[in-house]
């Protein structure tokens, strides 16, 4: 589901992706909290962000891994 950030997503710890260089490219952010994974643009940080379930996140993550 895509949201708007809200002001609660502040006190949110967001990390931000490894591949990240600094220069403007395609990066996002995460901040995972123990029931849901919320994802947004680097560059556009009070923009919309997007919240999926943990299960949804992991199934996701393990899917990227295999390729």
């Amino acid at each position: 589901m895509t949201t708007p950030a809200q002001p609660t997503d502040r006190a949110l710890v967001w990390h931000t992706s490894s591949y990240s260089n600094g220069a403007g490219g395609e990066c996002v952010e995460c901040a995972i909290t123990s029931t849901r994974a919320h994802v947004r643009d680097t560059k556009t940080v009070d923009g919309p962000v997007v919240t999926v379930a943990n299960p949804a996140w992991v199934a996701f993550l393990r899917a990227l891994k295999r390729g």
